[in-house]
């Protein structure tokens, strides 16, 4: 029996995922001024273990925000936007 059939069958799991979050744009509005990996730590918004962080539309933002160092999808960068913020 060849040693590729005897041995278990193991999926593939990303290492990235385990320490990338993504965060919905209701969540932002806690959040004043400037939104980054280290003020979503402070606001315990995500763990301290996290490395990536991705911004998704859904919900609604009330407040002009920049997001710095951040990466975000199409339709949050639009929410943003439309909410007078920015992205950089």
């Amino acid at each position: 029996m060849p040693i590729q059939r005897r041995l278990p069958k193991m999926g593939f799991r990303s290492l990235r995922a385990l320490v990338t979050a993504e965060i919905r744009t209701s969540e932002l509005n806690q959040l004043d001024g400037v939104v980054s990996l280290e003020t979503l730590k402070a606001a315990n918004l995500v763990r301290n273990d996290i490395r990536f962080v991705k911004i998704m539309l859904s919900g609604e933002v009330t407040k002009a925000l920049t997001i710095q160092g951040v990466r975000i999808s199409k339709g949050a960068l639009a929410a943003v936007v439309a909410a007078g913020g920015k992205a950089e």
